[in-house]
């Protein structure tokens, strides 16, 4: 698809002097990651990675992706709360992954104890690419929900302002001015500060649970200053200091270094390298107190791949959803093949399919955080040394989506400027909150577009494949 700016993609001198402006523009903007080699000091950072130029994507599909949101949020909501559909979902998968296993036993813990939570507050990223059909007609097919530490929402609040310079210094003004405005910051932070005023204590304040490396600090920043501005007390602190300075008193309410808890906003707990015993205990803390969890553990698991695996069945989302016939089609509409490798006839039959085509397809496994799915040979290795165990219904299988790719330069530090075939993913933040049965707030709270070179199958910003990129509708 051609773009206004084409003739500059083979112009070596105006890429490069454009690539300054751009790099200095992301620089003044704070587009900023701390290094590797410092990842917990903020005295030495560069710009995070992302596109010299904004990327095409359809407006008509870019539109479906904002309107589907709100469902998608009912529909999370929805399963967090319902513990057979759960409890039926993931049987097979408990069985077999440790960590999904862990997650669950402190979810029906919890459930047995009696909820002392009231407040319930959800941050989703719905991502999303365009499979381009066998007309080359493109699609909306969704990737995967976020269910935890959904990132980047600070970060692309302000990419905006740095490809709006890149296309003004070329002359595009006219271009410039059609990048829509983006602020997930804003509204992930209208979010927690929603939660934190119904949790009903002026006092309290909002935790961010962070990694022990820090070194996307800035996206987090970007959403903690909204909430300063909101004269919100916010503490950041680790599984660690959980452990060893939390409690709760008779009430369930959660107490830190002496401070009341209103809102625990997670980002960190995801994979299982966050977790060691006492990490688990700090967990199971937080999950038995009054505080709103983002997410508290039955929206984590609503996020698993098993679910999401199990929602394309026929009938799911009717049962889910009652009543809500729009929605339900709204969303059936964004599915991609989605496949259950459990034990019996349908499974055999899909692994079966798998191997004999591999490029088909993709195997997930149920993690978040990227860089975890098998592709081509690797997925075929793998699905030939576990086909008679049940160790394969820890994974899904999903078909494969094929987007068109697209040139574009993917600036990183101390890496040259070179043009790459690239596609890109569209994530929808969504927040909701709701109190008791009472959905008080639910709402699309802006976009993340993340482009990567398409040597590179899996992975996103965190893990050092995809970079930041701003959408230019079409």
């Amino acid at each position: 698809m051609a773009v206004p700016w084409d003739t500059v993609l083979h112009d070596e001198e105006a890429l490069r002097e454009v690539a300054v402006v751009a790099v200095d523009a992301a620089l003044v903007e704070g587009v900023l990651m701390r290094t590797e080699g410092c990842p917990n000091a903020s005295d030495v950072v560069n710009y995070a990675p992302f596109t010299l130029f904004p990327s095409v994507v359809p407006s008509a599909l870019f539109e479906q992706a904002y309107a589907v949101q709100q469902d998608f949020n009912l529909l999370v909501d929805a399963i967090s709360q319902n513990k057979e559909f759960l409890e039926q979902t993931l049987a097979s998968t408990i069985k077999v992954d440790d960590f999904t296993a862990q997650l669950f036993r402190i979810h029906m813990q919890v459930l047995e104890e009696g909820l002392a939570q009231s407040v319930f507050l959800g941050i989703n990223r719905s991502d999303y690419m365009f499979d381009c059909g066998a007309d080359g007609t493109p699609a909306l097919k969704q990737i995967e929900i976020n269910t935890i530490a959904a990132s980047f929402g600070g970060l692309t609040s302000r990419t905006v302002a740095v490809h709006g310079r890149v296309l003004k210094v070329l002359g595009k003004f006219q271009e410039a001015s059609r990048l829509l405005p983006n602020n997930p910051s804003k509204g992930l932070a209208l979010g927690i500060a929603k939660a934190w005023e119904l949790y009903g204590s002026p006092s309290a304040v909002v935790m961010f649970l962070v990694e022990e490396v820090q070194r996307n600090i800035f996206d987090q920043r970007c959403v903690e200053n909204e909430l300063w501005n909101r004269n919100i007390r916010v503490i950041r602190k680790r599984f660690r200091d959980v452990f060893e300075k939390g409690s709760l008193d008779d009430a369930k309410r959660l107490y830190i270094d002496g401070q009341e808890v209103a809102v625990v906003y997670y980002r960190e707990g995801y994979v299982p390298k966050n977790y060691d015993q006492q990490n688990w205990e700090a967990r199971l803390l937080l999950e038995r107190s009054r505080a709103a969890k983002c997410p508290d553990i039955a929206t984590q698991l609503a996020g698993t791949k098993k679910v999401q695996q199990e929602l394309s069945r026929p009938g799911t989302l009717e049962r889910l959803l009652p009543g809500h016939t729009e929605a339900i089609a709204r969303i059936r509409a964004t599915f991609a093949g989605l496949y259950s490798l459990d034990v019996g006839e349908e499974g055999d039959r899909m692994v079966a399919a798998a191997i004999a085509d591999p490029d088909r397809f993709v195997l997930k496994p149920q993690r978040e955080g990227g860089g975890n799915n098998l592709y081509g040979e690797e997925l075929r290795q793998v699905l030939e040394k576990i086909r008679d165990s049940p160790e394969r219904t820890a994974y899904i299988l999903m078909d494969k989506i094929k987007p068109q790719p697209t040139i574009n330069y993917l600036l990183r530090a101390h890496n040259p400027l070179q043009a790459s075939e690239c596609i890109s993913e569209l994530g929808i933040f969504g927040v909701y909150v709701r109190q008791g049965k009472e959905m008080v707030m639910n709402k699309a709270a802006g976009h993340l577009l993340r482009t990567k070179a398409i040597e590179h199958a899996d992975g996103g910003v965190a893990a050092g494949v995809a970079v930041l990129d701003t959408p230019y509708l079409v």
